[in-house]
């Protein structure tokens, strides 16, 4: 009787599973969703069980551990947002290097990267320091730019460090022309002006064509600084006392403020 009844029920199942296998595509969708109706719920009390558990046993735990694992998880998640703006200065330092390396001149210069780690805290003096030394290949006189244009030319080297004497010290003349004009000057340095951001321009003759909006360019006399460079911008122009000569106020291409990477031009 057992084995008759057992017959039975796998030539049902047998059946039904032809049954199936051979239903129009629209009434087999619509059967799956049916049998999906049917056993939704259970699912759904299962995942409300499980919700349950979990909820109860973070409720066991003492309040200690709990607390523990809040400051755990505050630490990571400030550590991800430090991670994150790292990133995200390294993103912008990789695009300010790519862009100023471009403008780095070629032939026989080879830039050699350096940080800017210390500024002049007066008006006095216009240099700063970078770790760039003699370790590195630094020597005197060697130039430093970036990519807007000239910064100035090192002064003196240690073994790790150097000082800049950044373009407008004393220190640091520069021969430059006036691109428009091809007129030759220089930019002696030590004015009295208090913006690090301008500089002034003597011409070796009267220049009446030279005016604002004129770019100056270093002229490659000299021997320190390569010919060509950026330096600025011609702001206004005057005729001097003597009328010998033209004066000229220059906005510098390079920020001197906002200096964080420079090139260094090795020979």
């Amino acid at each position: 009787m057992l084995k008759r009844a057992h017959s039975i029920v796998v030539v049902v199942v047998g059946l039904l599973v032809l049954l199936l296998l051979n239903l129009p595509p629209g009434v087999a969708s619509r059967l799956k969703l049916a049998v999906g109706g049917v056993f939704l719920p259970l699912l759904g009390l299962r995942s409300a069980a499980h919700s349950v558990v979990e909820t109860a046993s973070y409720e066991m735990l003492p309040r200690s551990t709990l607390v523990s694992e809040l400051r755990r998880l505050e630490q990571e998640n400030a550590a991800l947002r430090v991670e994150s703006a790292l990133g995200a200065e390294a993103i912008a330092e990789n695009q300010r290097l790519r862009g100023q390396l471009g403008s780095v001149p070629r032939g026989t210069w080879r830039p050699r990267l350096a940080r800017v780690v210390g500024r002049d805290a007066t008006t006095w003096w216009r240099t700063c320091l970078i770790d760039y030394g003699a370790r590195d290949g630094a020597a005197v006189n060697q130039p430093v730019v970036t990519a807007q244009g000239l910064v100035g030319r090192i002064a003196t080297v240690g073994h790790s460090h150097s000082h800049v004497a950044l373009v407008g010290d004393a220190s640091c003349g520069v021969a430059v022309l006036v691109s428009e004009t091809r007129d030759h000057g220089i930019v002696a340095g030590g004015q009295s002006t208090t913006d690090v951001g301008v500089v002034e321009m003597t011409t070796f003759q009267q220049t009446p064509g030279v005016l604002a909006g004129h770019a100056v360019l270093t002229s490659g006399e000299g021997g320190i600084f390569p010919k060509g460079l950026m330096v600025g911008t011609v702001m206004d122009a005057r005729p001097a006392r003597s009328g010998l000569y033209t004066s000229a106020r220059v906005r510098l291409g390079a920020n001197l403020n906002r200096l964080e990477e420079v090139w260094v031009l090795a020979p």
